[in-house]
């Protein structure tokens, strides 16, 4: 199982989903870094009524970073913003070593479970959810950008 886990995982890696530097009509630009590690992610989010309708992100970083956000588009992309934070939430309490509650919404992301297990690459991991999150508040907030600094 673990070596399915490692393929997903490195699957995205190497063929990224909805990685893209821009969304035609983004209602939402979110950047996100972690400086200490160099992982950096800009996310694009366009909604339609209440509906994630378009989601893209682009970055360096490490191979987690960059898989777990590819995951993280395919597990989002069509959700209800409400939906969509909720999923994002069962990511974050994944990574801090919880049973996922909805691990088959998470698609792919689920093979990330193992990552829990390795402290220093939870934040890799999240980058993306985190970023997601960003996006939906911010785009629910009326603001269309936003940019976040992860310092441990």
């Amino acid at each position: 199982m673990d070596d399915l886990y490692q393929e997903i995982i490195l699957d995205h890696y190497r063929k990224p989903k909805n990685r893209a530097p821009a969304l035609e009509n983004e209602d939402v630009h979110v950047h996100h870094s972690n400086p200490l590690c160099g992982d950096e992610m800009d996310l694009r989010l366009r909604v339609s009524g209440d509906t994630v309708d378009g989601l893209v992100f682009d970055g360096e970083g490490c191979s987690i970073s960059q898989a777990s956000a590819s995951a993280m588009t395919q597990a989002v992309l069509g959700r209800e913003l409400k939906d969509a934070l909720d999923l994002a939430e069962d990511f974050r309490r994944m990574m801090h070593g919880d049973e996922p509650v909805r691990a088959d919404d998470l698609l792919d992301g689920v093979a990330f479970q193992g990552v829990a297990k390795f402290p220093v690459r939870v934040k890799c991991a999240l980058l993306g959810w985190m970023a997601v999150r960003d996006a939906i508040e911010t785009y629910q907030s009326g603001a269309n950008a936003h940019t976040v600094t992860h310092e441990e």
